[in-house]
C-alpha cells in the first residue's frame, strides 16, 4: 500500500504541479523564439457548421466585416443541417462567400474536409459559429507565418462569463487560465499539443485531411503539422471571444466529449503516442496523465485509507480526502449559494475527473459514430439551393496533404 501510495502521489504532482513546472523552467532557461512581422497572405476561412441557422446570420455578418485586407474567401459548411441552415446559406449572395451543403450529417471531420478542399489562399482559418474575432487579431495571427518554420499558429481565448454557475465559472475561470499557461510555455518551448479549435490557422499546403468521426480537430490537424517538421504556435494578442457552458451540467457533457475525443485521437492516429510524434513527452505528460489522474486519485484515497491505522498523518490525509470530495459533491448536489462558491475549484475538478471516465466509457462502448455523443439528432437531408457536396468524394489538398493522409 505505501508503494501505491507513493506512485499514486508522485503521478497526481508530476502531473499538476511538476509538469506545468517543468514547462515554466524550460521556456525561461530554454525558449524557441520565432520571428513575426507584418504580412498579409490570403486568407480562406472555413467554418464547418450543423443547425446554427439562429447564430449564424450574426456571424456571416461578422465574418464579412472583419478587418483584414487579404480574406479571400469565407467557406461555411452546412453538416447535413435540418433547421433552415441549408436555406439561408443558399440565399447568400456576397461574392466571398462559397457556400457548401452536405446532405448527410457526417460529424465536423466530414464537414472541414470539404472546407479545406475548397479552401484557395495560402492560409486556412478555421473558426467556429459562436467566437468574436477582435479587430486586428487575424492580421496578428497571421503575421507569425513570417517565420517559415512555424505551420500552424493559434490565437489567445478570452472565455466570457454571464451568469455562469459558481462549478462552471470554475472551469472557464481558474482551470482555463491554468490550461493556457501550460499551453503558452509549451509553445515557448516547442509546441503545444492542442489548440482552442474556435480560431487557429494553418499553412494549406501543411493541411492534412482528418480521419471520418474525428471530434479533435484542433489536436489532430497541429500535431500533424508538428509531424511534418513545423512548429505550432499561440499568440496571446491575436484575441478570440467565446462563451463556455453557464451550467455545471452542460460544462461536463462538452468535457466528456472532448475526453473521449482524447482517445479517440490515440485510436486512429496512433503516431501520436509513438516516438513519430516530435511532441511525444508533452502529450504524454499533459494529456495522458490527465486522462490517468481520476484513476490516481481513487488508488491515493484508498492507499491513505488502508494506511491510516499505522499513522495520524494518513489518517489526517485521509480525512482531508474525504471531506474534499464530499465539500465538492454537496456543492454540486446542493447548490447552497455559499458553499457553492466555495467550493467551486474542487467541484470543478471533481466534474473534470469524472468527465474523463466517462469519456473512456463513452468511447470504448458508443455505438456507431463517436461525434454523435455531442449532438443526438438523427441525420437527415438538407435542402437544396447551394452546391451539394458527396461527402465520401475524393478530394485533393495538395501533394502535401495526401502524402500524410493518416
Amino acid at each position: 500500500m505505501k508503494i501505491i501510495f507513493l506512485i499514486s502521489m508522485a503521478g497526481l504532482f508530476y502531473t499538476y504541479v511538476g509538469y506545468p513546472a517543468l514547462m515554466g523552467l524550460l521556456a525561461r532557461l530554454r525558449p524557441r523564439p520565432w520571428t513575426a512581422h507584418a504580412i498579409t497572405p490570403g486568407v480562406s476561412v472555413v467554418l464547418a457548421v450543423h443547425n446554427g441557422a439562429a447564430l449564424l446570420p450574426r456571424q456571416i455578418e461578422h465574418l464579412l466585416g472583419l478587418d483584414y485586407p487579404n480574406i479571400e474567401q469565407i467557406v461555411i459548411v452546412s453538416d447535413g443541417s435540418t433547421d433552415g441552415t441549408a436555406e439561408l446559406l443558399a440565399r447568400q449572395q456576397h461574392p466571398r462567400l462559397v457556400t457548401l451543403i452536405l446532405e448527410e450529417h457526417g460529424g465536423k471531420a466530414v464537414a472541414v474536409n470539404a472546407g479545406m478542399e475548397r479552401a484557395t489562399a495560402e492560409l486556412i482559418l478555421f473558426v467556429d459559429i459562436r467566437p468574436e474575432i477582435a479587430a486586428g487579431a487575424i492580421q496578428q495571427l497571421v503575421s507569425n507565418f513570417a517565420d517559415p518554420r512555424v505551420g500552424c499558429v493559434a490565437g489567445e481565448l478570452v472565455l466570457r462569463q454571464d451568469c455562469h454557475d459558481a462549478a462552471s465559472a470554475a472551469v472557464s475561470g481558474v482551470y482555463w487560465r491554468y490550461e493556457k499557461w501550460i499551453r503558452t510555455k509549451e509553445s515557448i518551448v516547442a509546441s503545444p499539443v492542442g489548440v482552442y479549435g474556435g480560431f487557429y490557422a494553418i499553412r494549406r499546403a501543411l493541411a492534412v485531411p482528418q480521419p471520418d468521426g474525428m471530434i479533435l480537430d484542433d489536436m489532430f490537424q497541429p500535431l500533424s503539422i508538428i509531424r511534418q517538421g513545423y512548429r505550432s504556435v499561440l499568440d496571446p494578442r491575436a484575441y478570440v471571444y467565446d462563451t463556455w457552458p453557464k451550467k455545471i451540467k452542460d460544462e461536463f457533457h462538452r468535457k466528456v466529449r472532448t475526453l473521449a475525443g482524447n482517445f479517440q485521437l490515440f485510436y486512429l492516429a496512433p503516431w501520436t503516442l509513438s516516438p513519430r510524434n516530435p511532441v511525444f513527452f508533452q502529450l504524454f505528460s499533459h494529456k495522458v496523465m490527465r486522462l490517468a489522474a481520476p484513476y490516481l486519485l481513487v488508488l491515493l484515497l484508498v492507499s491513505t485509507l488502508a494506511l491510516s491505522g499505522s499513522s495520524l498523518l494518513y489518517a489526517a490525509f485521509a480525512a482531508v480526502q474525504i471531506f474534499g470530495w464530499a465539500l465538492a459533491l454537496a456543492a454540486l448536489r446542493y447548490r447552497v449559494p455559499v458553499l457553492h462558491r466555495i467550493a467551486a475549484p474542487a467541484s470543478a475538478l471533481l466534474v473534470l475527473e469524472a468527465a474523463a471516465v466517462v469519456g473512456l466509457y463513452r468511447f470504448l462502448f458508443t455505438r456507431g459514430p463517436l461525434w454523435k455523443i455531442w449532438n443526438s439528432n438523427k441525420p437527415s437531408a438538407s435542402a437544396a439551393g447551394s452546391e451539394t457536396v458527396n461527402p465520401a468524394r475524393p478530394g485533393s489538398l495538395g501533394s502535401a496533404a495526401e502524402k500524410n493522409r493518416v
